[in-house]
């Protein structure tokens, strides 16, 4: 069963939710036509004097080249368009439509770092202000994919620096980044105002006051679930004395001290700041101190929310009420982290005007719950512990008519622990909550009416992750496969893109997922199937299916064979603890040249199987990289 890691955050504007931007041409289903150069000498037109003229000759003037005038309208029109699948699209008319996309495209995706050279990438496009950058799959936040498996930003920011001196912001999702990284971004790019880590790693505070010191713009510092070394350095100390650009910055996954007081006046001295969000070593007598300073607050991460060791009388004797009632722009709420629930009657007052609320780190009963949630009608998003229990799930159906977004995290995750939520739950938010659109639901039983009935009362799901927690558990009820429930997801939810599946399934339920779920574009698939034919009805039956991972499931060569028609169509497929072996791998990789087959062995596994370990495969216009560990073979 996959688990999820600890959930770190849930800002559905700030967070790594911020999945789809502007992507590159190479990343599309089509290689584009390769680079054309426009003829840049315009004929001239000469007009001969007619007859009476006299010997006085008209002025010559330069007739635009017909391509020329084109691609400047082109070029005017273009700047508007944003999709990515509309750029995409565009790029793919012709080479003039090819070259002047290119031209006009300020905003860079890339989904997979490999897929694509930083020389390519820098080449093609010329004016990029703004770089999404995503490196490792995935599954490597479970802990399936061994360290140092590579996803350097290195070479990256190396290309970026040289192409881009104007660079204004960087996205960096599961990225290895270095201090010398972060020295080289700070240096380069004098104008820089937005650094995103998502889920990176390999950096500490030594790079972080770099950043802060020689970013003298910087508007964005958003450092999320990464792993910050400390270096002991007072990274905060290194901002600007003078009055900042900050309007957001988190730190939330910054496991070390951090100086207060220097954080306190730069907080002061940033009266654009409306994103904040704290690390478990801040107090909340701390947090009342700068919610003071800041009432202009729309987004607030409180840190521990539980008093420090050597708190002060003055702490206990502090209006947390006041304080929160005064940050009338307050609209997401996060962090909880250590938290004492005798305090959260403080965040009554702005409870009405929340649309987004992360109690994922927060350890409460419903009966703590229900006089929070009661007041939340706006709520959008909300994630929680499963410490609420079903009857906590029902009082959020009774009250958040608006929901959009929910995810309960299992406290306790472990196939012998009886969690406290169930169908129960489940149905009760199918049942209030009819706008939902994305679930992620940890629950160690199910029933296929419950699913069922989440299919015909949340018809707009885009999203729907079930983790049934324990192998191949049943329909608890029944004690028959939770066949009937997937494949009831699939036939009535229309927009549905992403699925995670679990539980005791079938071949029927893959079947299903085949026939129905046309526009699938990420599956997710744990300890199910019953043979090759279930993957074959995906890989059949899905034509927009983009990622697929799937791990301790039947699946072997002949399934894996049978997606040879899609493979160059998918950014990647991964397989761990399957029963593929190293001869269908080979297959694929001779079949498909333009496809990288990449073989990871696992160190803890001193046996050589007849199996392979894990198998990660991805398209790319690069071919092999060039920095491949001794773990992974490239076939």
């Amino acid at each position: 069963m996959i688990t999820n890691k600890k959930p770190r955050s849930s800002d559905t504007d700030s967070n790594y939710m911020r999945d789809d931007r502007t992507d590159m041409s190479e990343d599309d289903d089509r290689s584009p036509p390769s680079d054309s150069i426009a003829n840049d000498s315009c004929p001239t037109r000469t007009c001969t004097p007619g007859s009476g003229s006299g010997s006085s000759s008209i002025p010559e003037y330069p007739a635009p080249y017909p391509d020329q005038v084109l691609e400047n309208v082109l070029e005017n029109v273009l700047w508007f368009l944003t999709s990515r699948k509309d750029r995409n699209a565009a790029s793919l008319v012709c080479r003039l439509w090819y070259r002047v996309e290119a031209m006009t495209r300020s905003d860079l995706f890339i989904g997979n770092c490999y897929a694509v050279s930083p020389e390519r990438a820098t080449s093609r496009f010329t004016r990029i202000r703004s770089v999404t950058l995503k490196g490792k799959p995935r599954f490597a936040d479970f802990n399936l994919m061994p360290p140092n498996w590579g996803a350097h930003f290195a070479p990256w920011v190396s290309a970026m620096a040289k192409a881009y001196p104007w660079l204004e912001k960087i996205h960096l999702k599961r990225m290895s980044v270095t201090d010398d990284d972060l020295a080289l971004l700070a240096e380069s790019f004098s104008g820089f105002k937005e650094l995103v880590l998502v889920c990176c790693d390999g950096f500490g505070t030594s790079g972080l006051a770099v950043v802060a010191s020689k970013c003298r713009q910087l508007k964005v510092l958003d450092l999320i679930e990464s792993e910050v070394s400390d270096d002991e350095v007072d990274w905060i100390l290194c901002f600007p004395d003078t009055e900042t650009c900050l309007e957001s910055l988190i730190l939330d996954c910054v496991e070390c001290h951090i100086d207060f007081d220097a954080l306190e006046r730069l907080v002061t001295r940033s009266p654009s700041l409306k994103k904040l969000r704290l690390n478990r070593f801040v107090s909340i007598g701390q947090l009342y101190r700068l919610m003071v300073r800041a009432p202009q607050l729309t987004h607030l991460g409180t840190g521990s929310f539980s008093q420090s060791e050597d708190v002060a009388q003055g702490e206990l004797e502090l209006d947390y009420v006041s304080a929160f009632a005064a940050c009338k722009s307050l609209v997401c709420l996060s962090g909880f982290r250590e938290i004492i629930p005798d305090y959260l009657p403080a965040i009554y007052p702005v409870c009405a005007n929340l649309t987004s609320l992360n109690f994922s780190y927060a350890n409460i009963s419903a009966e703590q719950l229900k006089p929070i949630i009661s007041n939340c009608h706006k709520l959008q998003t909300f994630w929680v512990l499963d410490s609420i229990c079903d009857e906590g799930l029902q009082a959020v159906a009774t009250t958040c008519k608006e929901l959009r977004e929910l995810r309960v995290f299992p406290f306790e995750a472990g196939e012998d622990i009886e969690g406290p939520v169930s169908e129960v739950g489940l149905q009760a938010i199918s049942e209030g909550c009819r706008k939902l659109q994305s679930i992620l639901y940890f629950c160690p039983r199910m029933t296929n009416a419950a699913v069922i009935a989440m299919s015909k009362n949340c018809p707009d799901l885009v999203a729907f992750r079930l983790c049934i927690v324990g192998l191949h558990q049943p329909d608890h009820v029944t004690g028959e496969p939770m066949d009937e429930g997937f494949g009831a997801i699939v036939m009535n939810c229309k927009k549905l893109t992403r699925l995670a599946v679990s539980g005791l399934l079938t071949d029927r339920a893959f079947a299903y997922i085949g026939k129905y779920g046309k526009i699938v574009r990420t599956l997710s698939v744990a300890f199910a199937g019953d043979s090759d034919m279930g993957l074959k009805y995906v890989l059949e039956g899905c034509p927009k299916l983009q990622k697929l991972e799937i791990r301790d499931s039947p699946f072997g060569d002949a399934a894996l064979l049978s997606g040879l028609h899609h493979y160059y169509n998918m950014r990647f497929l991964w397989m761990s603890a399957c029963k593929l072996s190293h001869q269908g791998c080979q297959q694929i990789a001779q079949a498909l040249p333009h496809l990288v087959v990449e073989v990871i062995k696992h160190e803890d596994n001193v046996d050589k199987d007849e199996y392979v370990d894990t198998l990660y495969m991805y398209r790319s216009l690069a071919g092999r990289r060039h920095d491949v560990p001794r773990f992974v073979s490239i076939l």
